[in-house]
């Protein structure tokens, strides 16, 4: 029948907290010092407010497990979602695991800016898209924009990574434009002489056959 937490308010090392079952309606203030948390157990109570909540846990940076099922706050349809954005170091909520694909959706629907960049610049598959068109799923299409580019000066300093654009998009196409260039190269070690070998025979090595390919 726990109503309120403020007896916790010297407990730092707290590792695990079981709060289920209780009385609790707010939790503002009596949990935030709490760094350490890794398991924390709400469920069965009677928390209403879905932001006051998860603003208390968001300096939990090891919070791993975490359950709030069975409050009214849990009755929002956004309610997954926001606590997985909020509290991106959860990875057990309400007794299920959080997936990749859940933390996308919580991205898109809490940060869609963002979500648009990152789907944008499609590192590490292949993109089919001219130059001038803007890249991303269907969710972020726009139409077709032309690349407005910095001054000299200013574009001497993409090289560092400083871009000085106004438009977050005329970043995001510049990068596109100039990926990275990726080499392997290959060589059949079983045709190159050790250095025993070398000694030995004491002649010039002739150059190695190597196989390079180059990719962005």
């Amino acid at each position: 029948q726990i109503q309120d937490l403020t007896f916790l308010i010297k407990n730092y090392c707290l590792t695990e907290l079981y709060l289920n079952n209780n009385e609790l309606t707010d939790i503002s203030g009596a949990l935030k010092h709490l760094c350490a948390l890794q398991i924390l157990l709400l469920h069965n109570n009677q928390l209403k407010k879905l932001d006051k909540t998860v603003k208390e846990l968001k300096g939990m940076i090891s919070l791993q497990t975490l359950n709030l099922f069975h409050n009214p706050l849990a009755q929002d349809p956004d309610y997954r979602l926001y606590v997985i954005y909020f509290l991106p170091s959860v990875q057990l909520l309400d007794r299920k695991s959080v997936t990749q694909r859940e933390r996308e959706s919580a991205l898109h629907l809490y940060n869609r800016e963002r979500s648009c960049v990152v789907q944008s610049i499609a590192f590490g598959k292949r993109v089919n898209t001219p130059l001038g068109t803007a890249v991303g799923s269907s969710r972020c299409t726009q139409p077709a924009r032309r690349l407005m580019m910095p001054s000299d000066n200013a574009h001497l300093l993409c090289s560092f990574c400083r871009i000085p654009f106004e438009n977050p998009e005329d970043a995001v196409l510049l990068r596109a434009m100039t990926r990275s260039l990726m080499e392997f190269s290959s060589v059949d070690w079983n045709k190159v002489a050790t250095c025993r070998e070398r000694q030995l025979e004491n002649k010039v090595e002739e150059p190695h056959e190597k196989l390079t390919v180059q990719f962005r």
